[in-house]
C-alpha cells in the first residue's frame, strides 16, 4: 500500500515582503451571523418584495423597462394635459360665444310673444265689438281668428 507524506516547501514558511498583517482588523463573525432570522414573509410589503427583485432582474432589463415606463408616462401626461387644455378652451369659447346668444335669442322670443299677445288682444277687441261683419256669431269669429293662427303641435 502506498503512504502519502506531506512535505513542507521552505518557500512557503517565508514571509512575503509587504505591510505586516495584523489580526486586531479581523473580527469574529460567528456573533454577528445568528441561527435565527427576523424574516417573517407577512410582514413584508409589495413593495420590499419588488426592490428584492432589483437583484435578479438584470441590469440591461431593468433600464429597458425603466424608459418604456417614462415614455408611456410622459405620453399618458401629455394626452392629458392636450385634452384638459382643448377642454379649458372649448368651454371658454362656448361661454363667451354661447351665453350672447342664449341671451339674444330668449330675448328675441319675449319679443316674438308680446307681438303674438298684441295680436290677440287687437283681434280679441274686433271680435268682441263685433267687427265689420254683423251675420256671424263672436264663438264663430273666435274659431275662426285662431284657426288663422293656429299651427300644429309638432
Amino acid at each position: 500500500m502506498v503512504q502519502l507524506t506531506e512535505v513542507v516547501d521552505e518557500h512557503f514558511q517565508e514571509s512575503q515582503p509587504g505591510p505586516e498583517e495584523n489580526d486586531e482588523d479581523y473580527t469574529d463573525t460567528d456573533s454577528e451571523i445568528s441561527n435565527e432570522s427576523d424574516y417573517d414573509p407577512l410582514n413584508e410589503t409589495f413593495a420590499e418584495r419588488l426592490y428584492a427583485l432589483r437583484d435578479i432582474i438584470p441590469p440591461q432589463t431593468r433600464t429597458a423597462i425603466s424608459n418604456k415606463i417614462t415614455a408611456t408616462t410622459d405620453a399618458i401626461s401629455s394626452v392629458l394635459s392636450f385634452s384638459g387644455k382643448s377642454l379649458w378652451i372649448l368651454g371658454t369659447s362656448a361661454l363667451i360665444v354661447g351665453v350672447p346668444w342664449a341671451l339674444a335669442w330668449a330675448e328675441e322670443q319675449q319679443v316674438i310673444e308680446m307681438e303674438k299677445e298684441m295680436k290677440m288682444r287687437e283681434m280679441g277687441g274686433d271680435i268682441l265689438t263685433g267687427g265689420t261683419n254683423g251675420e256671424s256669431s263672436t264663438a264663430q269669429q273666435l274659431s275662426a281668428a285662431l284657426a288663422k293662427d293656429a299651427k300644429p303641435a309638432l
